[in-house]
C-alpha cells in the first residue's frame, strides 16, 4: 500500500493503513517466534511453547505479540522494556545493544524465565523495542520447586544489564552463567536463540519504516492504542455498575491458601482488588504483582474482547490492586519459583466474580495450574542434565459446552510429545490416557484430566520435583456445577507428598493423575443425549 511522502499524523488517521501496518508488525513477531522454535536448544521453546516475543513503541508500550504468546508474558514483557528504559536511559542506548534480566519483579515472576530487550533504531533514531522471554531448561540453584524458602535458593540471578554492547557479548556474564547451571549448552543456546529473534524484529521494523518512508511508529502506535482503548471502554460500559466478589481456597501447605477478589465496575473502568487473599508465604509459591496483573487483564480481555489482538490500549481501563506483602504481591526477596502454582488461579477467581455479570461467558474452575515435573541427574560421563516436562488437567465447563479435556489453561503451554520426552530424558512412557469420571458434573461437564505412567530407565537415581496442584482442593464448579476430580502423584503405587523433592531409583514407576475441570450448571439439567454419550465414551462425571 502506497503511503510515501505522507506524514505520521496522516498515516495514523488512515484506518486502512493502520490495519495494514499492524498486520505487518504481527507478521514480524510471528516470524521471530518461528525462529525461536527452529533454533532453540531445549524443548521448552521448540515443543512446549514456553516463550513469547513482543514489539513495543519507544516508550515500552505493548504494540504486537506473537499469536501463540503465553498470556502472562504478554502482560509482563512490556514492563521489562519499561524497566530497561528507566535503568539505562534512552540517551545511552545504541543499535548494537541487547539487555538481559531474569529478575522476577521486573521480568515474568521467577528466575527460570530470561528476558531480552533490544532498542530498535531507524535513521539513527530510537523508534521501538523488540523483546523476548523464554523459560530456560535450568538456571542453577535448587531445582524449581515450591519448597524453597528465599529467592537466593532458586538460581542464578541476572540483574538488568547489557548482554550485548555494540554487538559484542559480555563473555564474563556468559561464563558465570555457564558455570552456575546444569545445562550450559542448552541454557546459553536458548538465550542466543532469543538474541536472533530480537535482532530479526529490529531489522524487519527498520525495513518496514523505510518502505513506507516513515520516521518512526509512535504516532501509529498511539492511534492503535486509542482505538483499542475505546473498544475496551465501550465493552465495559455495557456491563452493569457494581461490586462483585468471589473467593476460593487452594491446596496450600499445612493450611489452605485463600484467594479473594472484589471486582468493581464503574462506568467504563474495571478494578480488581485482591485484598483479603493469603499473606506472602515462606515457600516458593508467591506471585509477583506484575504476573498477577497480567493474568487479571488476560481474564477480562478474554471475556470482553476475545478477537482483538493485544496492545497497551486494551489494558488502560483495567486496574489491579493487591496488598504489598501478600501472596499476590510479595516483597523481595520472597521465593517465587513456583509462582504459576498461584498465578494460574487468578483468572478463575476473576471469572468467578464476573459470573454474576456475564453468566453465559465465564467458565468453571479448571484442573490447573499446569503441572510441572522437573528431573535432574548425572550422565554416564559425569555431566549433569536437567529436563522439564508439562502435564495438563481438564478445562472448566462453560454455559454452552463441556470443558475441553487435557487442555492448558490459563496458560497455553503444550506438553512435550512422548517421543521427544523419551529422546531427551531417561524415561519410558507406558501409558497416557484420559481419566474416566474426572470431569465435574453439571449441565455441561468439566473437562477430563489424564493419567500418565512412566518408568525411570536411567542408570542411576533422578532427583525429581513435581509441581502439582488441586490434589487436596478440587476445581470448583459454577452455577450449581460439581467440582472436578482431584489429582494425585504416585511412585510405585504409593501416593506421595508432591510438595517435597523425591529421588527416583532405576526402575521406579511414576503415575500422574491430573485433575479434572469443574462443571457448569446443575447436573440434573444435563440432556439425555449428553449423558448417553458420557457413558458410551467413559466420560461420566463424578456424580
Amino acid at each position: 500500500m502506497e503511503r510515501k511522502n505522507k506524514s505520521l499524523n496522516e498515516a495514523a488517521a488512515d484506518p486502512i493503513f493502520l490495519e495494514v501496518f499492524w498486520t505487518r508488525l504481527r507478521s514480524v513477531v510471528n516470524e521471530a517466534a518461528k525462529l525461536i522454535i527452529r533454533t532453540s536448544f531445549s524443548t521448552l521453546s521448540s515443543e512446549a511453547n514456553d516463550f513469547a516475543v513482543v514489539v513495543t513503541d519507544s516508550a515500552g508500550r505493548a504494540l504486537s505479540e506473537n499469536s501463540g504468546s503465553i498470556p502472562s508474558f504478554i502482560g509482563t514483557l512490556p514492563r521489562t522494556v519499561q524497566a530497561a528504559i528507566a535503568h539505562f536511559g534512552t540517551a545511552s542506548m545504541q543499535p548494537g545493544d541487547v539487555y538481559i534480566t531474569n529478575n522476577p519483579w521486573i521480568g515474568t515472576g521467577h528466575l527460570n524465565d530470561v528476558s531480552l530487550v533490544k532498542p530498535v533504531f531507524h535513521g539513527g533514531r530510537l523508534v521501538a523495542f523488540a523483546a523476548s522471554t523464554a523459560h530456560v531448561p535450568d538456571i542453577g540453584g535448587r531445582i524449581r520447586s515450591v519448597d524453597t524458602r528465599e529467592l537466593y535458593e532458586e538460581g542464578f540471578h541476572i540483574p538488568l544489564m547489557r548482554l550485548l554492547r555494540d554487538g559484542v557479548a559480555d563473555e564474563s556474564l556468559l561464563t558465570l552463567l555457564r558455570t552456575n547451571v546444569r545445562t550450559p549448552e542448552q541454557t546459553v543456546g536458548d538465550i542466543w536463540s532469543q538474541v536472533a529473534a530480537v535482532e530479526l524484529m529490529a531489522g524487519r521494523i527498520d525495513d518496514i519504516l523505510g518502505e513506507y518512508e516513515l520516521p518512526g511508529l509512535d504516532e501509529l502506535a498511539q492511534a492503535l492504542f486509542d482505538r483499542s482503548e475505546a473498544a475496551m471502554r465501550q465493552a465495559i460500559r455495557a456491563l452493569p455498575d457494581g461490586d462483585y466478589g468471589y473467593e476460593m481456597s487452594t491446596d496450600g501447605f499445612d493450611d489452605r491458601l485463600l484467594f479473594k477478589v472484589q471486582v468493581r465496575i464503574r462506568g467504563d473502568e474495571i478494578s480488581c482488588d485482591f485484598d483479603g487473599s493469603s499473606p506472602q508465604q515462606p515457600r516458593g509459591i508467591n506471585c509477583v504483582w506484575a504476573y498477577t496483573a497480567a493474568m487479571t487483564v488476560y481474564a477480562i480481555k478474554a471475556l470482553l474482547l476475545p478477537d482483538l489482538s493485544n496492545n497497551e490500549g486494551l489494558f488502560r481501563p483495567i486496574k489491579v490492586l493487591a496488598p504489598e506483602g501478600s501472596l499476590l504481591n510479595p516483597r523481595q526477596p520472597a521465593p517465587v519459583g513456583g509462582r504459576s502454582c498461584t498465578g494460574h488461579y487468578v483468572p478463575t477467581v476473576v471469572l468467578g466474580a464476573l459470573h454474576a455479570v456475564l453468566p453465559d461467558k465465564v467458565i468453571a474452575g479448571a484442573g490447573s495450574p499446569l503441572w510441572v515435573a522437573n528431573f535432574t541427574g548425572t550422565r554416564p560421563d559425569g555431566r549433569p542434565f536437567a529436563t522439564v516436562l508439562f502435564f495438563n488437567g481438564g478445562m472448566g465447563a462453560s454455559a454452552l459446552k463441556d470443558g475441553a479435556s487435557v487442555m492448558a489453561w490459563p496458560s497455553n503451554i503444550s506438553p512435550t510429545p512422548v517421543e521427544i520426552a523419551e529422546r531427551e530424558s531417561p524415561l519410558f512412557f507406558e501409558a497416557k490416557r484420559l481419566r474416566d469420571g474426572s470431569g465435574g458434573a453439571g449441565r455441561q461437564r468439566g473437562g477430563l484430566g489424564q493419567e500418565v505412567r512412566f518408568i525411570n530407565r536411567h542408570t542411576g537415581p533422578l532427583t525429581t520435583i513435581f509441581m502439582a496442584e488441586r490434589t487436596k482442593v478440587p476445581a470448583p464448579g459454577i452455577g450449581g456445577g460439581g467440582t472436578g476430580g482431584l489429582g494425585a502423584v504416585l511412585i510405585n503405587g504409593v501416593e506421595i507428598d508432591n510438595r517435597k523433592p523425591c529421588v527416583l531409583q532405576p526402575g521406579d514407576e511414576v503415575v500422574l493423575r491430573t485433575p479434572g475441570g469443574g462443571g457448569f450448571g446443575r447436573a440434573d439439567e444435563r440432556s439425555a443425549g449428553q449423558l448417553r454419550h458420557d457413558q458410551e465414551q467413559g466420560y461420566a462425571s463424578l456424580a
